[in-house]
């Protein structure tokens, strides 16, 4: 069956080609994963465990959203648990990472109002930011000089959005400090935990908490479907932003509520993360042996990157695809991060290390790209 193709559709798809920029799906089955966000291990205890039904039989029905009736007393004691577990005064689930940004940063402001963001913030914080009505402007990563100037020129309620681990570079945003300078302008601080939760803090509560400033912190996103290994996401707050947010972020409103089963899959991977010790142990203790091991291939080009996602800067779409492609057909599996998403020039690829994963997986991939890269050299 040959349908008709908008021709906008059609020149759109044809650029990104021609670019080398047009993504695909890829099936990732066996070999080394340093792609995933998979960071503990988690997922695959998860599929292996079997939650108690307790004689449940309705775990997988959804009837409406929350607020017309798929509301339940597990909801809100799962968002109590949560709140109290990341040391805040309310919880609100969402479905995804991406619909909690769309939901908190779309919701947040009036034309009165200024939010600023980290120029390296993550694309579902930029579209939530998009749907705000808010004025919005950019600040240069991690300059707290080129934000306090930001925030002096802002208007009304100024909002100031950053990741606490960035996903693209791996580094993290100066959070006491961002607080501090929160404090003294009036401003509020708003922080993506995505890939913090579960590596950083005692019990995986995040870099917030682990830096002592969850009170001065005015909305934190924790994202269930990185190191939880799971799905969903929820933000933390106060309960007067959780009332606004049932009120006003429409991804809340509008969506189906999860069901049952999900929320004690979400319960049990909590529990395990908060327990995972050894396996965050075992992740840190690879990220040193990453960095002393990078020391010995001078041919690669290596972010500084102190966290669990590393990069290996491999300049021009075409190059990058091609260092990819050999790293696959040697079964290792980490992406290549192309142009647009990162700016032309700093094409990488880019390493998430694991509990699971070896010294010899990581030397193995690093020996692999550095031929890469030296062969690109050699012919051209």
């Amino acid at each position: 069956m040959n349908q008709r193709t908008p021709n906008s559709i059609q020149k759109s798809l044809q650029q990104r080609s021609e670019t080398h920029a047009l993504r695909s799906l890829t099936p990732v089955a066996g070999g080394i994963d340093l792609c995933s966000n998979d960071y503990l291990g988690l997922s695959r205890v998860l599929a292996k465990t079997q939650v108690d039904r307790d004689g449940d039989s309705n775990l997988l029905g959804a009837t409406g959203s929350r607020l017309v009736s798929g509301t339940t007393q597990t909801h809100e004691d799962l968002e109590d648990f949560l709140a109290q577990f990341h040391n805040a005064e309310a919880a609100l689930l969402f479905g995804s990472g991406y619909e909690a940004n769309l939901g908190l940063l779309g919701s947040l402001g009036t034309r009165h109002d200024t939010i600023i963001y980290d120029e390296y913030a993550h694309a579902s914080m930029r579209d939530g930011i998009r749907l705000s009505t808010a004025r919005s402007y950019s600040f240069r990563h991690n300059d707290l000089d080129d934000l306090r100037k930001k925030i002096a020129h802002g208007r009304g309620d100024v909002f100031v959005v950053v990741e606490s681990l960035y996903s693209m570079d791996g580094d993290t945003a100066p959070i006491k400090a961002l607080a501090d300078l929160c404090d003294e302008m009036g401003a509020y601080l708003i922080v993506d935990e995505a890939h913090a939760t579960g590596v950083y803090g005692e019990h995986g509560e995040g870099l917030v908490q682990s830096e002592g400033v969850p009170s001065r912190v005015f909305a934190r996103v924790h994202t269930f479907g990185k190191a939880l290994g799971y799905r969903g996401a929820i933000v933390v707050g106060s309960e007067q932003l959780r009332e606004y947010l049932i009120n006003f972020a429409r991804p809340f409103i509008y969506s189906t509520a999860p069901d049952l089963l999900t929320l004690r899959y979400i319960d049990l991977a909590y529990r395990l993360m908060a327990h995972a010790k050894a396996e965050r142990a075992s992740l840190f203790f690879l990220i040193k042996q990453f960095q002393a091991l990078s020391s010995q291939f001078e041919g690669l080009q290596f972010l500084q990157s102190y966290s669990q996602i590393q990069g290996i800067l491999v300049p021009s779409n075409t190059a990058v695809l091609s260092a990819e492609k050999s790293l696959q057909q040697a079964g290792i599996f980490a992406t290549a991060i192309r142009s647009p998403t990162v700016p032309e020039g700093s094409e990488r690829i880019r390493i998430c290390l694991h509990s699971y994963n070896t010294v010899e997986e990581v030397q193995r991939a690093f020996s692999i790209l550095a031929g890469s890269v030296t062969s690109r050299v050699v012919h051209g």
